[in-house]
């Protein structure tokens, strides 16, 4: 019996945040969006700048196979 009370206050005590949590979860995706944008943008530059470091290498290897 104790073990279906407990149940009980759970489920009366998380249906609440489970709701908010639905609620929220697309408001805080799109707060979240530009920096995610922006991370995609700063990696593309990360690569950008790597690959031109590299380019020399690349041409002193010569053709693979």
């Amino acid at each position: 019996m104790l073990a279906f009370l407990l149940w009980l206050l759970l489920f009366v005590i998380c249906w609440p945040v489970a709701l908010i949590g639905l609620l929220l979860y697309p408001l805080v995706w799109l707060l979240l969006l530009p920096f995610r944008l922006l991370g995609i943008a700063v990696n593309g530059v990360f690569e950008l700048l790597k690959s031109i470091i590299l380019l020399p290498a690349r041409v002193l290897r010569g053709k693979p196979g």
